[in-house]
């Protein structure tokens, strides 16, 4: 993609100045075809001919009747807007292809049409040219009160709008619970089953690495533990008692309980170990088939359980998207 080129101040001022300048014409344009709509109103336009009868008479005679050429003339400036638009971005290469102006502006090139639908179009030009001075940093239209309202009402829809889009699915997931078509063994056949072999590996991996990694971080606390288990283990044991009365039983007994300690701990020291060699690795994998396969086998009692389970669920889980959390935060 080309690199789109830097513009100056000069043309950026330029910019600017021509944005503002069909921000108002627009305004105005909207304005007068918001009134001359309003003007082909019976009541009003009577209203109107009685409030002011002179100015009545020289809207009608100048404006009205005049209407399409006034608004050809406002045409005529947009679609001049809309070349240069389009020149600008080709000079300076905003889009990846020269024809690609008009249809990213669309509502542009629509809003030139003198027909009714399309000239509400316009208004869309207003919005983007706030954009577009929004980006630049020259207004902030979130401070605006108009710009809350509408935010405020935007909110609240799509609230309102997401909220009963999400519980009109989760009455459907209900339904097909409920249905009792074996919902939950098509799970179990097409979902488990064919990733059963790469599960029960994942679940053997981390079994081991979980039991290693905790025995590596605490070692000198499960040592430690172990030692003083085997030592009073020993000092309750009466032989050990009787043996200590005996000259230099003493030392007999502290020896064999430093023995039995180190015994011990270099027994759980090769226990640990081991949970790294194949021998044991088989051993979970095997252990860890065995459980899945028990998780796996159903009956319709308990099948029926856990869908009721998960019907309840998805019964609170309705009952918390359906609180108006706009109502609670207004409020």
């Amino acid at each position: 993609m080309p690199a789109t080129r830097t513009t100056s101040p000069v043309l950026e001022r330029a910019h600017l100045v021509w944005d503002l300048f069909i921000i108002a014409l627009v305004i105005v344009n909207l304005s007068l075809l918001l009134f001359d709509s309003l003007f082909l109103l019976p009541p009003l336009n009577a209203a109107f001919e009685a409030v002011a009868p002179g100015l009545h008479g020289a809207y009608e005679q100048n404006i009205h009747a005049n209407f399409l050429s006034i608004d050809l003339a406002f045409v005529s400036i947009f679609l001049l807007d809309v070349l240069l638009g389009w020149a600008v971005a080709i000079a300076e290469r905003h889009y990846h292809r020269w024809f690609f102006y008009p249809f990213v502006h669309w509502y542009d090139v629509l809003g030139c049409i003198p027909l009714g639908g399309f000239r509400l179009l316009r208004i869309l030009r207003v919005i983007s040219l706030l954009h577009r001075l929004q980006r630049m940093g020259l207004i902030d239209v979130r401070r605006w009160y108009l710009y809350g309202v509408a935010a405020k009402y935007v909110d609240i829809l799509m609230e309102e709008l997401t909220d009963r889009i999400a519980i009109r699915m989760l009455d459907n997931v209900q339904q097909e619970l409920r249905s009792g078509d074996g919902l939950s063994s098509s799970v179990v056949e097409r979902v488990v089953e064919p990733r059963k072999q790469a599960l029960i590996r994942e679940v053997s991996q981390r079994l081991e690495a979980m039991a290693g990694d905790a025995y590596t971080n605490n070692r000198d606390d499960t040592l430690r533990y172990v030692r003083g288990l085997v030592s009073r283990t020993l000092a309750e044991s009466p032989e050990l008692k009787r043996l200590s009365r005996l000259p230099l039983g003493s030392q007999l007994t502290r020896g064999l309980e430093g023995s039995i300690s180190d015994l011990a701990c270099h027994l759980i020291d090769e226990a640990l170990a081991g949970l790294k060699s194949a021998e044991f690795s088989s051993l979970v994998e095997h252990l860890a088939e065995s459980g899945f396969d028990a998780w796996l086998r159903t009956d319709p009692k308990t099948e029926q359980i856990t869908e009721q389970v998960l019907v309840d669920m998805l019964e609170l889980l309705k009952e918390q998207i359906a609180v108006k959390r706009w109502q609670q935060h207004y409020e």
